[in-house]
């Protein structure tokens, strides 16, 4: 069984000692092999490190450097978007009027079978997509 990360949790983790205690069990009880990320994951804190750098850059820096962390850690389980992953979120979209970035993470998941990892269960309730709320004991 493998997970997708959504932002909200890889942003959780990155807290250390001030991560929620249910998210952090959650992630030292789960084989790293198992988890992966999406390049949406990484555009989104993409950007965060971005409008940091505007009003922090000492700041952003340091968010930049954890990007990059991130991105040597999950390497080849990095998903891209693909062509089939687009048509996929095309179909789910007219059932489940999901922002773009979520759609495209709910199909990168029932793509490549993962449960999503994610703390917005209310919007994906609606795409058909497993999921799970680590926050939740």
């Amino acid at each position: 069984m493998g997970f997708l990360l959504d932002t909200n949790i890889v942003s959780e983790l990155r807290k250390r000692e001030r991560c929620s205690r249910s998210v952090w069990n959650w992630y030292d009880v789960t084989p790293i092999e198992d988890i992966f990320m999406s390049v949406l994951v990484l555009g989104e804190i993409r950007r965060g490190v971005e409008t940091k750098r505007i009003k922090d850059p000492a700041s952003a820096r340091s968010f930049e450097k954890w990007l990059h962390e991130i991105e040597a850690i999950y390497g080849e389980r990095v998903l891209p978007v693909t062509a089939e992953i687009c048509d996929l979120w095309g179909r789910l979209s007219i059932r489940s009027r999901l922002p773009a970035v979520d759609g495209l993470l709910a199909a990168t998941a029932l793509h490549h079978e993962l449960i999503l990892v994610t703390r917005n269960t209310a919007d994906f309730q609606r795409s058909g997509v497993d999921f799970i709320n680590p926050f939740v004991a």
